[in-house]
């Protein structure tokens, strides 16, 4: 059962020249939206996740509490619920899906938070992973409107050596026959299983596997079923055209590259009104603490809190982590307190 709606862009200009036609954003919301309108959480969706998949952090327990908040959770632009690769007809599908890049992802959620909603002012934005570089995308290009942001395990730009990591993974799921460029009949499952492979060193710590967490904290009965029911079977679940299309997005993730600040990557962190939270995890091998350092120093309302633990990039994942979740909830609360 379809648990999620969408909102009807029409024809979208995007930032690399391309129309896309018809283009429509899946989004899901929790909670009530106040008279006010002033009890709005935006919650973009991270690489490869769906809306059902940022449900961790949203608990009547917790400090996303949909009894208090508004909380939308939109889709990014190629995960397969809002218009992706696998479900736009031709010309422009499959491997002609065009760039998409998390500016046009951020206007595109605008819209729906202004146009379906009515709403002006928003409590809150954050976002794990890519979730993240769509929160500092919300900061930088709406600064008078968002009052506080929380990016957690990710980062304004795309880090040189976080751009290599992507390669690897890109190589791996180009390698297979049965890809045929994108023309693909059947999943090609062999570059999939690969690709979960070679996120396996990244996704959690050096210090995670040292200390056998896949099998002491997670209950798999080797490494092996780890790589296999853990990476393997999240990527399978996957579409390889809008995994690649995600991947550019991340890849060419920069709150700068658009014509409001023109590569000016100081100005674009400095446009950032909104007070911020910004949470690194101390072991993530694709977003290390100090690229976040820089970005806060640049920020002219924003404080570092580095979350200390052993989970790497999957601190702040899909419910992984409890005890960091504990910490990221207090952050949480402790922000939209401020």
């Amino acid at each position: 059962m379809q648990d999620y709606q969408f909102f009807e862009l029409g024809d979208v200009v995007l930032q690399c020249k391309k129309t896309l036609r018809d283009v429509k954003l899946a989004y899901k919301t929790y909670g009530t939206l106040n008279a006010a309108r002033d009890n709005v959480v935006v919650y973009p969706t991270w690489y490869s996740g769906q809306h059902y998949e940022n449900e961790w952090l949203i608990s009547e327990e917790l400090a996303l509490d949909p009894r208090k908040y508004f909380i939308i959770v939109p889709n990014m632009l190629g995960n397969g619920l809002s218009t992706s690769p696998s479900n736009t007809p031709a010309p422009y599908n499959a491997s002609r899906f065009p760039e998409i890049t998390a500016y046009d992802n951020v206007k595109a959620q605008h819209r729906l938070v202004t146009e379906l909603f009515g709403i002006e002012k928003i409590k809150l934005v954050t976002g794990w992973s890519m979730g993240a570089l769509q929160t500092y995308h919300w900061g930088a290009m709406y600064p008078d409107m968002v009052e506080r942001i929380l990016p957690f395990m990710g980062s304004a730009k795309c880090s040189r050596h976080n751009f290599v990591f992507l390669e690897g993974a890109k190589a791996a799921l180009l390698a297979d026959a049965q890809f045929k460029e994108g023309w693909y009949t059947s999943p090609p499952e062999r570059g999939l299983r690969a690709f979960g492979r070679v996120y396996a060193g990244w996704g959690f710590s050096q210090a995670f596997y040292r200390h056998r967490m896949d099998l002491e904290a997670m209950g798999y009965a080797s490494l092996e079923d780890f790589l296999v029911g853990f990476w393997e079977g999240l990527f399978l679940q996957r579409d390889a055209n809008n995994l690649l299309t995600m991947l550019w997005t991340w890849q060419h993730g920069d709150i700068s590259d658009n014509e409001l600040f023109n590569g000016d990557f100081v100005e674009a962190l400095g446009a950032i009104k909104a007070r911020a939270i910004v949470m690194p995890a101390s072991t993530d091998l694709y977003f290390p603490p100090e690229d976040n350092e820089f970005e806060v120093r640049h920020m002219p309302n924003a404080t570092l809190q580095v979350i200390e633990t052993d989970w790497g990039h999957f601190a702040g994942g899909p419910g992984t982590s409890p005890v960091d979740i504990r910490v990221l909830d207090e952050a949480l609360r402790a922000l939209l307190a401020s």
